[in-house]
């Protein structure tokens, strides 16, 4: 394991004045194995997920399982997950495919 990274998802919470917003909720922060998209073997027989940027592979944790609705926090970059697998049917390991999110805010 090379790295950590938290496992977030967004919600939506009400504020004393009825109005709404988002906001992160960490589910864990783990140790992760991360991968940047390079000309490997590895990579080459992904190319179906053209648009993932980076792999993630970690432990599995007991009683959480993540979707395409959570992202990664890793370095202080945002990853939306775009794939997610249980290594070899096991329940041991989870790899998972992501994009590298680019920010929108304060950009015009």
């Amino acid at each position: 394991m090379n790295g950590f990274a938290d496992i977030v998802k967004t919600k939506q919470v009400k504020d004393s004045e009825g109005f709404t917003r988002s906001e992160d909720e960490v589910l864990a922060s783990i140790r992760v194995y991360r991968e940047g998209r390079h000309g490997s073997e590895r990579w080459a027989n992904l190319a179906a997920f053209s648009d993932a940027t980076d792999l993630f592979r970690f432990r599995c944790i007991p009683g959480l399982t993540i979707t395409t609705e959570h992202f990664f926090i890793c370095d202080g970059e945002r990853f939306n997950i775009t794939s997610v697998e249980n290594v070899k049917g096991r329940g041991m390991y989870i790899e998972v495919l992501a994009k590298r999110s680019e920010s929108t805010v304060g950009k015009g």
